[in-house]
């Protein structure tokens, strides 16, 4: 970290010493596209898409230009007043929305409360309480939704008494929690639910909250079938299904949302991160008729329905909402993955290949087939050589590398991405 240069409270500091979190040596300068730069002018290919939020890349033209003519005439308001911006958000939402979706509550200024407004929604909805969700989840950082979470180490400083939260098994068939192999296990992943249901719950279910694909997870990717089987287990049991959205939303796997790629309807969406296009904070709850109704005094944040965000947001559907724009999506994920395919051929360590449209996971084994994390680690520190922004799952717990690049990338970049894997990949051989 650089020094000081001035006595507290004087005159600007040039280091992070104040600053509460850890942060990298590095420091950015300035954005463009899918590219970022540091202060000594190096270039890097942002396969994170910052934090997997900046679905139009860094500073795109026209969510800048929305944000600024917004600016000129109302920032920001209480949501207590119908304003156009919302408005059209809110109707845009539902139009590109599965049918059953109906309304959009925009009162929420971040995946975590989107979440948590979507549970509140399904336990007044069915007068129960408890919420299941997947060992792998990563549903938010407030204490609910990190209670619900999974993974042991993102609860062991905390006293989380919240009751209800209930982890399942994840459709994860690389390594089936339950030894089976996907062509004949009879989907035990939703079949076995009806025994959690009975001896692992309160027997008052409220809603099965899953992402499509999982984020922070690992980038699991669930077998054909999965989703239709979860939705008449859902609607036997009165159970609402919600799809956390906030990641595979907005166009990330080729699709507006993942549950048109797994041909589900859910009874409520949430969405945040690629919403905002270019880094605007905003976020929402898509809900159906049966679970609207939720007041403001339940769930309702100051910075929600917040108009400058949502001006982002309105370019940034019209721009990806385009046919053109998600099957370039589409191509150019298919592109990486038929690459990484035959990497994985050539590299014994590169355990499996998984993902759809630019969501994309890499999961990096040792010699015996068991996870590495070191070296997935050792791989994301060392992409910043070779020019690439990796992330690693699990906050650097698991051994998948994302490849999550802003939806703008052309065919010729997302080969560029592939060279630039393969160089990173061929150095492990060379240590």
């Amino acid at each position: 970290m650089g020094e000081s240069t001035t006595v507290k409270g004087t005159i600007e500091t040039t280091d992070a010493s104040a600053v509460y979190y850890p942060v990298s040596d590095i420091r950015m300068d300035k954005g463009e596209g899918i590219y970022l730069y540091d202060i000594d002018g190096n270039e890097y290919i942002d396969c994170a898409s910052a934090t997997f939020n900046l679905s139009l890349g860094y500073s795109h033209p026209a969510v800048v230009k929305a944000m600024k003519d917004q600016a000129d005439k109302l920032i920001h308001v209480t949501s207590s007043f119908q304003t156009e911006p919302i408005n059209q958000l809110a109707r845009k939402l539902v139009d590109l929305a599965p049918n059953r979706i109906t309304k959009a509550h925009l009162k929420v200024s971040g995946g975590s409360v989107a979440n948590e407004g979507a549970i509140k929604m399904a336990q007044r909805a069915t007068g129960k309480r408890d919420v299941i969700s997947l060992f792998r989840s990563h549903l938010g950082q407030t204490m609910m939704t990190a209670n619900l979470s999974g993974n042991a180490f993102r609860k062991a400083n905390f006293p989380l008494a919240i009751p209800g939260g209930l982890q399942v098994p994840d459709p994860y068939c690389f390594r089936c929690f339950y030894g089976q192999d996907s062509s004949s296990c009879n989907m035990m992943c939703v079949s076995r639910l009806d025994d959690f249901l009975e001896f692992a719950s309160s027997g008052s279910v409220a809603a099965i909250l899953v992402e499509p694909i999982s984020g922070n997870g690992g980038n699991i990717v669930p077998p054909h079938g999965y989703f239709q089987k979860l939705r008449a287990f859902c609607d036997t049991h009165n159970i609402k299904l919600i799809f956390d959205e906030i990641q595979t939303g907005i166009g990330r796997t080729g699709y507006m949302f993942a549950a048109e790629y797994f041909e589900v309807e859910p009874d409520a969406i949430t969405v945040a991160k690629g919403l905002g296009g270019s880094g605007a904070q905003v976020a929402g709850i898509l809900a159906s008729d049966e679970l609207s109704g939720l007041s403001s005094s339940d769930h309702s944040f100051t910075y929600g329905s917040n108009i400058l965000a949502a001006s982002a947001a309105l370019t940034t559907l019209d721009i990806i909402s385009k046919p053109a724009f998600l099957k370039n999506v589409q191509e150019t994920g298919a592109h990486i993955l038929s690459r990484l395919e035959r990497m994985k051929e050539k590299f014994a360590f590169v355990g499996d290949v998984r993902g759809v449209g630019l969501m994309i996971g890499i999961e990096i084994v040792d010699e015996k087939g068991k996870p590495d994390t070191i070296l997935t680690n050792w791989l994301a520190e060392k992409a910043m050589e070779h020019g690439l922004i990796l992330r690693t799952s699990r906050y650097g717990y698991g051994n998948v590398l994302k490849i999550r690049p802003p939806l703008i990338l052309t065919l010729e970049e997302a080969e560029v991405i592939c060279y630039k894997f393969e160089s990173l990949l061929e150095e492990v051989m060379s240590v």
